[in-house]
């Protein structure tokens, strides 16, 4: 269960860096962060979803 709760705080870091990039101005690099955190995030759901099904749903 950690990891899943490791990838979605990176998941939200990224998003803030990519924020934070946007407001800077550097709307390319604001893209490419927020790629990285949406591929976190999709992946902290992945797991999460297959840990849910290997415990029967609990």
């Amino acid at each position: 269960m950690r990891h899943i709760y490791v990838r979605g705080v990176m998941s939200v870091v990224w998003f803030g860096t990519a924020l934070v990039s946007g407001l800077s101005g550097s709307l390319e690099t604001a893209g490419f962060y927020a790629i990285l955190g949406a591929l976190f995030l999709y992946s902290a759901y992945g797991v999460w979803k297959k840990e849910k099904d290997r415990n029967g749903g609990r």
